[in-house]
Order: C-alpha cells, then structure tokens, then sequence
C-alpha cells in the first residue's frame, strides 16, 4: 500500500535528574557537596533512507519516544547522555507541526538528517549550587522535559519526470516500456491508484527517474477523483510530460482533454505550468489518430512540439526519451524542489530563541486559581518538591518572573487556592 500522508506523535527524552549527595571519605570532614548532573536525554531524528518509498510503516507505529537521560551519581559523575531515536523516513518527506502547520524540515537527500523533537537538557546536581553563602546546598534540578509534539509527514515523490494525463491515455503502459517498471496496467480507468517510479536510461547513457500519476479528471484540485490526493508529486519534479489520447477512442476531443489537465494544474499550483512541459501524442497506432492529431495542432495554434508515440507499439519513444533528457540537462536539480503552493517558502530558517516568560491566570469554577505558561511549567517539573531549598527556589523564580504580584493584581488573598498543572498550593502574602 503506498501511503503518503500521515500524522504521528514525537516525545523526546526527558534529562536525566541531578542528585544531592555530599563526600564522605576519611579525613575530609567537611567533604561538601558531590551530586553530578542528569544526562540529557535523546532527540527524536528524521532520517532519509532512499530504500523507502512510502510512509506505511507510519501506519503501524505513530507514537515515538526517545529515552531519559540517566540520573546523575556521587562524586560529581555526570549522567549518560541519552542516544537520538533515529527514524527512517523516504527521500521527499516534508515534516510540518500538526497545529501550526509550519515546515519544520523538508528532507530529500540520502543521509539527510532533522531534529525533530529536542531533547531535555540534565539537572545540575548539588555541586552546581555551590557558593560563598551556602557551602553544602541540599538543592538540585529534575532533568528538563525534552520536546512533544504532533507533526504531519507528507511525502512528494522526487522524479525528474511526471507523466500526467487523463486516465487511460497510457502513462503506465509508456512508464513499462521506457524502464524497468511493472505497474498495473488495464482496461479500466483508474488503475493506477498509487504513483509509480521508474529508473530510465537512454542510448547515449544519460538517466533520469519518471513517475506514472494517478489520472486526473476536471476537478481533481478540489478532490474530484484521485487527482487531488496525489497532484503534490508532482510539485518536485523538473519536467512534465503530458500524454494525450489521439485515438478518441473515449469519444472525448484530444485538445479539450490538454486543456482541461493543464487548467487542473494551474489550480492546483500556478508554478507548475511554467515548468517545461512536452506534450506526447500517444496511441498513434489507431485508424483515426493522424487526423485528431492534425486537428489537435490547429487547435492548439503555438508552434509546440508534439511527439507522436505508441506505447503499444513502442514506436516514436527514442526522440521523446531524447527531449526529455536534453530538457532536464538545460534545469539545475534543485530548481523546482520548494513549492510555493501556499505563497510561502518551505525553507527552514533556524534562529535562537529566548525563554517564553508570558504566563496565565484564570479561574476555576470552584474559585481557584489556574497558571499555566511554557517557561512556569518547565521549572515546576525541574524542582524536587521533596526539599525544602528547591521549593523555596522555586518560590522565588515565580516572584521575579512577576506570578506573585499578578496574583495580588487578580485578587488572590492569603489561602487561596493556586493550582499549576496536577500541583495545589495556597496562596500565602
């Protein structure tokens, strides 16, 4: 089954936590503090495998999560680092985040790897807390929780070459004869229901990869079909061969049918009619297929090549074969690898960003109050609420990030309820 779009869950490990221990060793009395750090825990990594060519396996598998970093250990030994959960993912998978929908990373080539969920950094153990006023701290830090997320794969094929067509004009039988493809070929409309790729090399060696569409049909970019499940595969490649039933044998005009495809394109994307596009007459065995071409070229009124084929008789594909590939010399590979269908550029641009210091309060119907923020919840699930320094640390983060006067400011008055995730605590001035 050819999957290519899929939605799955990404949790990276969790840092491993720091310790609190002290040295107890003969003659070192007044030891001090030994506790190590927590490792960091692993990162959730797309990597390209170019021996994959769909997303099935994602269909049996949508949770990932990578490991915790191991605690940290007395005299001062510092945690293991966690390894990255690699994944394997096929060339052309552009990864976005499920509720923003932003592209976090577009991987096409082979060994191309992504971050996609970072891992939580290690808690300082006691040793880190160290200072001229407290000499022996009984304070140290949980690991941080590494990066969840739902993030949607959507796999684009990466063919230099897209035959597109209405269906039944004999893209799968062209794809079987000009390479070592064996797609399902019929009699019936619809047959290809998955994109095919095939590897074709020419006489004078040169070689490119083409892929055989689903069929479209007038309508297909607003779902109509299968068009609009697989007109994306089409955004990467470089050249568009488009294959034209000449023989009327379906009893529709060969020129209404080149119209109608390209006007499916340009819906769809505007960018894709102005790539090169070759158009292949094929069926050209059948009695009345000379006199549809010769109306198809008035008609069409542009000087445009036309290459008459039979896929059938496999005649006519040593010049098409050759016009492919002298097009495709003419287009540096990359021309065509970002789409712009949503006016956006896919690039991924990476830049440093500070804590989030927002934070908010609102009120549960049994009058308690509710604060949640990234940054508030990070060091609450950092602090080790079974010492006494670590929550009075904690105590003072809130004050100087402003929680305790915004609480004033929303009427909080001693032994009021203050609630922070699964957490209770009361309100005290």
């Amino acid at each position: 089954m050819f999957v290519d779009r899929v939605k799955v869950y990404v949790k990276a490990g969790d840092g491993g936590d720091g310790l609190v221990a002290f040295r107890r060793e003969k003659y070192e009395p007044m030891g001090g503090p030994a506790g190590g750090d927590g490792g960091h825990g692993g990162d959730v990594v797309f990597e390209v495998d170019e021996g994959l060519n769909t997303l099935m396996d994602f269909r049996y598998q949508r949770h990932f999560k990578a490991k915790r970093g191991e605690n940290g250990m007395n005299k001062g030994k510092h945690g293991k680092n966690s390894d990255p959960y690699v994944i394997p993912v096929p060339p052309g998978t552009t990864v976005r985040h499920a509720e923003t929908q932003e592209v976090i990373s577009d991987l096409v080539e082979h060994g191309q790897r992504a971050v996609i969920a970072a891992g939580g950094r290690g808690g300082r153990g006691n040793i880190r807390f160290t200072n001229a006023r407290n000499r022996a701290p009984e304070l140290s830090e949980n690991g941080a929780p590494g990066d969840e997320l739902d993030v949607e794969l959507e796999l684009k094929v990466l063919a230099d070459v897209g035959l597109v067509g209405f269906p039944s004009v004999g893209k799968s039988t062209l794809l079987s004869v000009v390479s070592g493809a064996k797609p399902k070929i019929a009699d019936y409309h619809f047959t290809t229901l998955n994109p095919n790729l095939g590897m074709v090399r020419t006489e004078d060696e040169r070689s490119f990869v083409i892929a055989d569409l689903p069929g479209l049909i007038e309508g297909a970019n607003e779902g109509v079909g299968l068009g609009f499940q697989f007109l994306r595969h089409i955004e990467r490649t470089r050249v568009i061969v488009h294959v034209i039933d000449m023989s009327g044998i379906e009893g529709r005009d060969p020129y209404d049918d080149y119209v109608t495809i390209n006007n499916e394109l340009q819906s769809y994307d505007e960018t894709l009619l102005e790539r090169p596009q070759i158009i292949v007459a094929n069926k050209m065995d059948m009695p009345d297929a000379e006199t549809h071409l010769e109306m198809f070229k008035e008609q069409l009124g542009e000087d445009i090549p036309i290459f008459p084929i039979s896929a059938y008789t496999q005649s006519g594909l040593r010049d098409v074969l050759f016009e492919i590939a002298d097009t495709l010399d003419e287009i540096p590979k990359d021309t065509f690898e970002t789409s712009e269908q949503d006016g956006s550029d896919e690039r991924v641009v990476y830049k440093y960003e500070g804590d989030d210091d927002s934070f908010y309060i609102t009120r549960d119907s049994d009058g308690a109050f509710v604060l949640s923020g990234p940054k508030v919840e990070r060091l609450f699930k950092m602090t080790d609420f079974n010492r006494d320094q670590s929550v009075r640390r904690f105590s003072r983060q809130m004050r100087h990030m402003g929680i305790d006067k915004a609480l004033r400011n929303r009427g909080a008055e001693d032994g009021d309820t203050v609630r922070l995730l699964d957490f209770e605590f009361e309100f005290v001035e």
